[in-house]
């Protein structure tokens, strides 16, 4: 009996060594050598070298010169530590009315905006979290931002585009806009529109 005890705690710590110190020192080793950038959190920095969230967590703006992103149901909005969505279904009436208050705010915020508002700002993602808008819904926004910033609407049409990123590995997915990768390189090219709010100006710091 000691001897089958023995042996089985010498397994568990063999294992425990490999599978629980050496295999995850390694990963990590690794991953910063290869993928320093991704393996710290995909951080992203404003014009003056501060870290000011990931670039794979969304977060709100709501400053007229700034584009905006999906709306979040994750805790209080774009909270990485409440993930989730509002589980409503197509037939929730609470459902229906937040939509239809967001389309009408959308509507009064962006009275030149081309054509109806689009789907996906009124909608939430599953995680809540969700970075991008599609292409289409960031020019919608154009008007509004470059009245707020007197900047002429074909300067951030061109900006747009430019930070349109194309389907993972060509195949998956759809191309997208990273509203806060956005944000920031508009605030760098066309400066941080005065006065600042730190809502609007200051992305989330990060956790």
């Amino acid at each position: 009996m000691v001897s089958t005890l023995l042996v089985a705690l010498r397994a568990s710590v063999v294992t425990l060594v490999l599978t629980g110190v050496l295999y995850p020192l390694a990963v990590t080793g690794v991953a910063q050598v290869l993928f320093p950038h991704e393996a710290n959190g995909s951080l992203a920095k404003d014009g003056q070298g501060r870290e000011v969230g990931s670039e794979l967590i969304g977060q709100g703006f709501t400053q007229p010169g700034y584009f905006q992103p999906r709306p979040s149901a994750a805790g209080a909005g774009w909270d990485a530590s409440a993930s989730g969505g509002s589980n409503l279904g197509p037939t929730s009436q609470k459902l229906r009315e937040r939509a239809m208050a967001e389309a009408d705010r959308l509507r009064r915020e962006n009275p030149d905006a081309p054509g109806p508002v689009p789907v996906e700002l009124v909608s939430t993602t599953g995680s809540g979290l969700d970075p991008h808008v599609s292409p289409e819904a960031a020019l919608w926004q154009v008007p509004r931002v470059a009245r707020a910033r007197g900047v002429e609407p074909a300067r951030l049409e061109a900006l747009v585009r430019s930070r349109v990123e194309g389907r993972t590995f060509g195949v998956l997915g759809e191309p997208r806009v990273n509203v806060l990768m956005l944000n920031l390189a508009m605030d760098r090219q066309f400066g941080v529109p005065v006065p600042p709010t730190a809502q609007a100006v200051e992305p989330r710091p990060r956790p």
